[in-house]
């Protein structure tokens, strides 16, 4: 007697799963955004209205790093202490009372130290939450962070526009910021209600099995995916379940977090994935403080207008995160990145060479469409190689990433100083090839066999 063959079970594509602890994290990345694009074009104003030099007013994006750097020293700390939860709401309660400091600081050192708590927090919250997300969807990380960041930077569009609307009511540029804090505080509320297990469970209370992830929605299938549930805690941080698909889909897909973990190279790759991170801050960070002036030299724009540009370039990073996400998901997160890079030169060369504001706002959009990838990318590749030690990689990269972000915009300012605008530009497209090099390395350098070199780690 003929049996019939059995056919496979339909195997549905991997999605990300966005539950309760998902969207609470991404609080964080809109409480980050919404400072960024609504403080930095205050900072003039600040200046102006303190009667400070361009050259002081400027020591508050210096402020911004060595409050990164100074998270990045605790955060590892924090974390075993005192667990992912309170840190996280710490961390709120600290963004709150930089942003008070700043917006009701009567002089130079008031806001200058209000900067610097308010980094300081907020760089605690986007490491703890980053490595978080990471620990709880492993195998559709890089989806959940590069939406977490594309979230920030879409809500932080609106920034600007509140600083304008502000400043023409007569209320001046504060009003706008202080957001900042309100939004810190919701935040801190809601993560401080999630209950502790997972990756919100305390060190001490051990790893508290997680729950099942709820049903899913038919009316939501589309955007969520199939349903997930949480497998037995596995070693990490915090007790971090795994999250898998049910049946022939867990079967059949594997968790390329952990296979990329578990190669003997990852070690290595772990480490030019760090320099892409480094990379990617700095050709962010240098475009940002110096492209309206490149705008303003090269087509005779208004301070205005060429100001208004940049927003170009938050625009295009927006798009493309909510489309590199799920992109992500089946193509490598590598290949991506090393793209990415290269499609950030080509906006480059754009706004480089452009003699109208038009042809300059194109550019931007383009290097924002480069950009906008870049960062959600590296970090996701940079913590999915660690392994367990995802949270000390993501303190390493937000020291070195501080670093990048306190010096880039300096050397390039200095270059233009000494060689003009246009050609100290130049130094863009040169970072953006060290990432795009550094890409392409990793999962090369990650199948290479031999013996594996120490993980970056900022114990």
């Amino acid at each position: 007697m003929t049996t019939a063959p059995t056919r496979p079970a339909r195997v549905e594509p991997v999605r990300l799963r966005r539950d309760r602890l998902t969207w609470s994290l991404y609080g964080y990345f809109v409480v980050w955004g919404w400072f960024l694009y609504s403080f930095n074009p205050a900072v003039p104003l600040l200046g102006r209205e303190l009667g400070i030099s361009k050259a002081q007013a400027g020591l508050h994006g210096t402020a911004l790093a060595v409050g990164a750097v100074l998270a990045a020293l605790a955060t590892p700390r924090l974390l075993p202490r005192f667990g992912r939860r309170t840190t996280l709401v710490a961390a709120g309660v600290l963004i709150a009372l930089g942003t008070a400091v700043l917006v009701l600081g009567p002089g130079f050192a008031w806001t200058l130290s209000g900067v610097l708590v308010m980094a300081l927090g907020a760089n605690v919250a986007i490491s703890a939450g980053q490595a978080g997300l990471v620990l709880h969807h492993r195998g559709t990380s890089s989806a959940a962070v590069t939406e977490a960041n594309g979230v920030g930077s879409s809500v932080g569009l609106l920034g600007p526009l509140a600083v304008g609307a502000c400043v023409a009511a007569g209320w001046g540029w504060r009003p706008a910021v202080a957001v900042t804090g309100l939004l810190a505080v919701a935040t801190a509320v809601v993560v401080g209600f999630l209950p502790r297990r997972g990756v919100m469970a305390h060190p001490a209370e051990g790893a508290a099995p997680a729950a099942p992830a709820p049903a899913a929605d038919p009316a939501s299938d589309a955007a969520a995916g199939p349903t997930t549930v949480a497998a037995p805690a596995d070693g990490l941080p915090g007790g971090a379940g795994r999250a898998v698909v049910d049946d022939a889909q867990a079967r059949a897909t594997p968790d390329r977090d952990a296979a990329r973990a578990a190669q003997p190279g990852a070690a290595r790759a772990s480490w030019c994935y760090l320099v892409a991170v480094v990379a990617t801050l700095a050709v962010e960070n240098a475009t940002t403080f110096w492209s309206a002036d490149l705008i303003t030299q090269q087509t005779g724009a208004p301070a205005g207008i060429a100001t208004a540009a940049t927003a170009g370039l938050v625009a295009g990073m927006s798009v493309i995160r909510f489309v590199v996400g799920p992109l992500s998901l089946r193509i490598e997160p590598a290949t991506l990145l090393a793209c990415s890079f290269l499609l950030a030169i080509v906006g480059w060369a754009v706004l480089w060479t452009a003699t109208d504001p038009a042809l300059a706002l194109t550019g931007l959009v383009i290097a924002g469409f480069g950009y906008g990838a870049q960062y959600p990318l590296s970090i996701a590749l940079l913590l999915s190689t660690a392994g367990g030690a995802a949270d000390r990689a993501q303190s390493r990269a937000t020291f070195a990433g501080g670093a990048a972000i306190g010096v880039a915009p300096f050397a390039l300012g200095a270059l233009a100083d000494a060689f003009g605008a246009h050609s100290a530009f130049v130094l863009v497209p040169v970072m953006a090839l060290v990432g795009a090099f550094a890409a392409f390395a990793g999962p090369r350098v990650a199948r290479r066999p031999g013996r594996a070199a120490p993980v970056p780690d900022a114990g």
